[in-house]
């Protein structure tokens, strides 16, 4: 799946809600399976003080 959310927050634990609401708003996922996630893992960087 490729996807080309972005968002940002100031720590991790303020960024994860806010994908697992874009996985289960847009990609119909109640949770998200952990191939997924270690995607979504590796595509977080930080930027600016900014996750």
């Amino acid at each position: 799946m490729d996807c080309g959310f972005k968002t940002d927050a100031k720590t991790k634990e303020e960024l994860l809600p806010k994908i697992a609401a874009h996985a289960k708003e847009k990609h119909n996922m109640e949770t998200i399976p952990p191939d997924v996630m270690e995607k979504v893992n590796a595509a977080i960087k930080e930027k600016k003080g900014l996750f």
